[in-house]
């Protein structure tokens, strides 16, 4: 298993992938874009391989706040630490770029992605009432603080 930063020559196998993920966001060509080519560093996507493209985190810095934007993990990976692995290489990443919190939301009904987060000290920050749209779904506000 390898994790490494993403690439422009990436793009298709990113939307591919979260395309197979109902959880993930669905971003268009330009917001893949927009996340690879910051030059200032603000913005992060990492890819895990494993005999090809496995999985994705992508996520964006804001002065010491982080948030993690996107996630997905290929369907016939998933429940192997993989989306576990992901997120601890970005929590390292933010951690050594000086972060102080990470946030991020997830659908209230995604079970296994919110037991990942509160797994690793994830909380609970708030919600956001029918954040989701294609099912319309609140979102639940988790927060991580570095201490």
């Amino acid at each position: 298993m390898r994790i490494r930063h993403g690439t422009l020559a990436d793009i298709p196998g990113l939307m591919a992938l979260e395309r197979q993920t109902a959880s993930a966001a669905h971003w268009s060509r330009q917001q893949y874009e927009t996340a690879l080519a910051d030059e200032a560093l603000s913005r992060v996507v990492l890819i895990l391989e494993e005999g090809g493209m496995q999985g994705f985190i992508a996520g964006r810095a804001v002065g010491e706040e982080w948030e993690i934007e996107n996630i997905a993990v290929a369907e016939p990976v998933r429940r192997r630490g993989f989306g576990a692995r992901l997120l601890a290489e970005f929590l390292d990443l933010a951690r050594e770029r000086g972060a102080e919190k990470v946030f991020l939301e997830v659908r209230e009904s995604s079970s296994a992605a919110r037991h990942l987060y509160e797994k690793r000290a994830f909380v609970q920050a708030g919600m956001r009432r029918r954040y989701y749209r294609d099912p319309e779904e609140d979102a639940i506000v988790y927060q991580f603080g570095f201490a």
